[in-house]
């Protein structure tokens, strides 16, 4: 994983996706180079276009830059506290596969969509 901070060039911005468990924004081609930030060790993005366009989504709502999501009101406010710093999506829309959804609560992890469906943890 890289220490690049987290932002997009002028002109990237057709190719941004945000993750559908954590919501980061970043290129597809960042996805793929690097995989997400905070959750690649169980999505496993690097490297794998299938699971990037299966498990990000194109289609989402709102911004948030994050500079220190462990102080942010905002970060605790949108369940992003714990992350890294980086940009946000506010709503992220898209369904997580079957499998992915299963292997995350094999390891007991909790799924929250980021679709706005949800607004607490069951």
């Amino acid at each position: 994983m890289s220490n690049t901070p987290n932002f997009v060039a002028p002109g990237q911005q057709r190719w941004l996706r945000a993750c559908m468990v954590c919501s980061v924004v970043m290129t597809r081609s960042r996805f793929l180079q690097e995989g997400c930030p905070n959750c690649d060790e169980f999505l496993h993005l690097r490297g794998s276009s299938e699971s990037v366009d299966s498990c990000t989504s194109q289609v989402f709502e709102g911004l948030i830059a994050l500079a220190d999501p462990q102080k942010s009101w905002v970060a605790r406010w949108q369940r992003l506290d714990g992350y890294v710093s980086g940009v946000y999506a506010t709503k992220v829309s898209g369904t997580l596969p079957d499998e992915v959804r299963r292997d995350m609560e094999d390891e007991n992890r909790i799924y929250i969509p980021r679709d706005g469906s949800q607004t607490e943890a069951d």
